[in-house]
């Protein structure tokens, strides 16, 4: 038997699911959304980065080092 769900239950379903855990689990799901903040920043910075010249390894390295 195979079970199946159309887009509108999908929704409808996930709306639930998230407003009982913003109710429920205010603490997780801050955590949750912080993340995802976090690895969007991460994302936009790293296309920014290729948009620009490449630091040499030595250079990072002799930084690092002091």
């Amino acid at each position: 038997m195979e079970l199946t769900i159309d887009e509108i239950h999908a929704k409808k379903l996930l709306k639930e699911a998230l407003l009982e855990l913003m109710n429920e689990r205010q603490d997780l799901f801050f955590e949750i959304v912080t993340e995802a903040l976090e690895e969007a920043g991460l994302v936009a910075a790293i296309r920014e980065g290729r948009k620009n010249r490449f630091v040499d390894e030595d250079e990072i390295t002799a930084i690092l080092e002091g």
